[in-house]
């Protein structure tokens, strides 16, 4: 499995926004600007995570977005389904039945291996990672 630009920079977007003080709307281009990232691209990236029920947008010179649910309730692989689609490693893993998945010696593996990054991704909240955001703060590095 591969995440591309588009999962990255959801998450990264939505980890600043939900750094904010509580209440507050930020426009793409804040975002663009606080994190280097395209305000184009977020703005393209902010339609599906708006269809999925992550962000709300509110139009105006006061507008911008904010996230919809509390952070312990988005997790990191409900924003990247949102942005990615279909997580699965291969097609046989699908929903779909395969054509020779009675036979297939791998399809138990691949399976597996899907349903642990499943697991793991649906396991960690944007409130775990404010979390763990935080804490590298407080953290003594030694080398």
């Amino acid at each position: 499995m591969r995440i591309s630009t588009k999962g990255r920079y959801s998450l990264e977007a939505l980890l600043y926004m939900a750094l904010l003080p509580r209440g507050e709307y930020a426009s793409t281009r804040s975002i663009a600007e606080h994190t280097g990232l395209s305000d184009g691209y977020l703005e393209q990236l902010f339609i599906p995570l708006r269809k999925a029920g992550i962000l709300q947008g509110i139009r105006g010179p006061q507008g911008g977005y904010i996230l919809s649910l509390p952070l312990k309730r988005i997790t990191v692989g409900e924003i990247l389904r949102a942005v990615e689609g279909s997580l699965e490693l291969v097609d046989c893993v699908k929903s779909k039945p395969c054509p020779v998945q009675k036979d297939c010696i791998s399809r138990h593996t691949w399976w597996e291996l899907y349903e642990e990054i499943r697991d793991c991704i649906d396991a960690i909240t944007l409130f775990d990672l404010v979390e763990a955001y935080y804490a590298m703060d407080t953290q003594e590095y030694a080398i």
